[in-house]
């Protein structure tokens, strides 16, 4: 292979992130472009696939982080890359049979990411409909404010809401429970029943470290949570089991069972303010998101009816969800397990 100079490079070009969080991280160009440093571009020779050559570089990227590290910006140098050697299958037709299947379930994940896409973007569109125009059903199935619904004014939202709805602190909306503070010292990447989730975790939705520590109850997470980091970027997403526990600078929001306030309500109800604190932090070395600042948020608790019933379909919706990401989280390890017996030949495919 050749590690040209820069240029428009063809679709089909393998593409190594070379510079901080994502450093080498491997992809394959899907149009005509150029790239600047921060990403290298490589040719393969016309013998060798580029899809296989991508899945190559995926099973070197533990080393390639190994390489990265100790560097200020976790940077990697193309004299590193061109010292890779990877087992490359004889002919084309040997590569591209190694490789269908991991294709496959790559295409299944991107079909259930594209899936819960439209899913999240339905949920936002009702949230607006329902919580912000006020426009849910009433009682005739017409849009509440638009057909007159009575409105009136609270003062700690500094707006009208419907007439029969109460605005509630977060705290006495839903249950509020900060994380555990686990000894770093007692972290370990073998796999304990204590799987913990930090910020960085938040947004993957994944557990990256286990604790050897014995936690409460009370800091386990349930499939449902709102998951919000409170340092530096504050992550927020659903939680997907009932498996893992939450460190400290976390907080977790968890919508009390006989409530009509949902999860996506949660959500979509306190990401304005937490995303204006966070962009207000910018300036600052860490953003810190503190408990008066939670105490100070409000939510909207919505009448159930015959014709509306925000709970049920909002967390219906979050159900399908859920279950996409479970699935693409069971498919991402069923393919990186396969990748390095499939590029190294320890299994074959007829």
């Amino acid at each position: 292979m050749k590690i040209p100079s820069t240029e428009i490079y063809p679709i089909d070009t393998v593409l190594v992130a070379m510079y901080g969080a994502t450093a080498g991280k491997a992809s394959i160009l899907k149009m005509e472009a150029c790239t600047n440093q921060a990403v290298c571009a490589i040719l393969p020779n016309k013998e060798y696939s580029s899809v296989f050559l991508k899945y190559s570089i995926d099973t070197l990227y533990d080393h390639l982080v190994g390489l990265s590290s100790g560097s200020a910006r976790d940077n990697l140098s193309q004299t590193e890359l061109k010292k890779l050697k990877l087992i490359m299958p004889v002919t084309k037709n040997e590569q591209e049979n190694l490789v269908s299947i991991l294709s496959l379930i790559d295409r299944k994940i991107e079909l259930n990411r594209q899936i819960n896409q439209n899913l999240e973007a339905m949920a936002k569109q009702l949230y607006d409909y329902w919580f912000v125009q006020f426009d849910f059903p009433n009682e005739e199935g017409k849009p509440y404010k638009s057909s007159g619904g009575e409105m009136v004014w609270n003062e700690k939202l500094k707006r009208e809401i419907p007439i029969d709805w109460e605005v509630l602190s977060l705290f006495d909306a839903v249950s509020v429970q900060y994380g555990f503070p686990f000894a770093t010292e007692q972290f370990t990447e073998e796999e304990t029943n204590v799987p913990v989730v930090r910020i960085r975790d938040i947004l993957e939705g994944t557990t990256s470290a286990y604790s050897l520590e014995k936690a409460d109850e009370k800091y386990h997470l349930n499939e449902n949570d709102v998951l919000v980091g409170m340092d530096g970027n504050f992550h927020m997403n659903f939680w997907h089991d009932n498996i893992a526990y939450l460190n400290q600078r976390c907080v977790r929001l968890r919508a009390h069972s006989d409530s009509t306030i949902s999860s996506i309500q949660i959500l979509h109800s306190i990401k304005p303010y937490i995303k204006a604190k966070e962009q207000n932090a910018k300036g600052s070395t860490v953003g810190h998101l503190s408990d008066k600042d939670l105490k100070g948020l409000y939510l909207i608790k919505p009448l159930k009816t015959r014709a509306f019933n925000p709970r049920k379909t909002l967390d219906g919706l979050l159900a399908l969800v859920i279950e996409n990401k479970k699935q693409i989280l069971s498919l991402t390890k069923q393919r990186d397990e396969l990748l390095p017996l499939l590029i190294n030949g320890q299994i074959t495919i007829e």
